[in-house]
Parts: structure tokens; C-alpha cells; sequence
């Protein structure tokens, strides 16, 4: 029977957190995403009640009030900040390490001898913020490392250092 050693040293996290107006971006993700179709599914079943069943709005306003509208209340006002807190990135002498998620949080760390590409992504959203994304890809079966929510001149910086880490030619 093996014992687990709780005494072993702890990850920290990476030391450099993302752009600060990634907040608002997972903001307008949120409304876009889950918040605003929920409203709108909420909105749209109230109005046909208030239509052709005014009976039911007493048990089906309290439903849509629990199951829709303060889950994506929630979803809105919890979501950007705490992913906020948990988003980091750190690029070493040798791994790239990244915290992500805000639920469910990954940390990872990727030796640079195993990256095979580096890519900058700038969605249409993050674009209005002046945000990009870093992807760097292993082959790993764990997937791609993403560092998200970073200003683009942070992005293409840190792309570039990367790349020169890693020894990957750009495409």
C-alpha cells in the first residue's frame, strides 16, 4: 500500500496574468454566449405565457427566474472575474507553463522541445479589446496550450520569444 506524500511541494502559478481587459471580453462572451440567449429564451416563453396562457405565469415565471435568469445572472457577474484571477502564463528557459479554465482550472507546462507550432489568434471580439490569443501546439495528446485574453503586442511578443525557444520556423 503506497502512502501519498502531502508534504510534497505545491505548483505556484505562473507569474504574469493576462491583459486586464480580458474581463470585459469574457464579459461580452457571456452575454453573447449563455447570458443573452438565456434572457432571450426567458423573455420569449413570459411574452407567450402573457399571450395565449396567463394561467401559467405563476408556476412558469418562478421556473424561468431559477433555471434561466439567475444561472446566467450568475454565469455574467461571476465568470469574467474569477477566470480573470485564474488565467497566467509564464514562459521559462525551457516550458512554456499556463494556468487556464476558471471552473475547472488546468495548469500546464510544456517543454519547448516539444512544441511544433506557434500560432496568434485574434478573434472579432477580442480585436474590439485589442486582445489575442496564443496557441501553441505538441503533439501531445492533451492538446493544444492556450494562453488567452493577452494584448496583442504581448501575444506576438510572446509568439515570437516562443518561437526562437523553441527553434520553430514560422510558416
Amino acid at each position: 500500500m503506497t502512502m501519498l506524500n502531502t508534504s510534497a511541494p505545491r505548483l505556484r502559478p505562473p507569474r504574469y496574468r493576462v491583459d486586464p481587459s480580458a474581463r470585459r471580453w469574457w464579459t461580452v462572451q457571456a452575454l453573447l454566449t449563455v447570458t443573452g440567449p438565456a434572457f432571450l429564451v426567458a423573455l420569449t416563453m413570459t411574452t407567450l405565457s402573457l399571450l395565449f396562457f396567463p394561467g401559467a405565469l405563476g408556476w412558469l415565471g418562478p421556473l424561468l427566474l431559477g433555471v434561466l435568469v439567475l444561472p446566467g445572472l450568475g454565469y455574467l457577474l461571476v465568470m469574467p472575474p474569477w477566470r480573470y484571477r485564474v488565467h497566467a502564463w509564464e514562459l521559462g528557459e525551457h516550458a512554456v507553463y499556463s494556468a487556464s479554465g476558471w471552473f475547472w482550472q488546468r495548469r500546464r507546462i510544456t517543454p519547448l522541445t516539444k512544441v511544433q507550432t506557434v500560432d496568434t489568434v485574434i478573434g472579432p471580439i477580442q480585436r474590439g479589446f485589442g486582445l489575442a490569443t496564443v496557441i501553441v501546439t505538441t503533439a501531445s495528446t492533451a492538446g493544444d496550450v492556450r494562453i488567452s485574453g493577452l494584448a496583442m503586442d504581448e501575444a506576438n511578443e510572446l509568439a515570437r520569444r516562443i518561437g526562437e525557444a523553441a527553434a520553430v520556423e514560422e510558416a
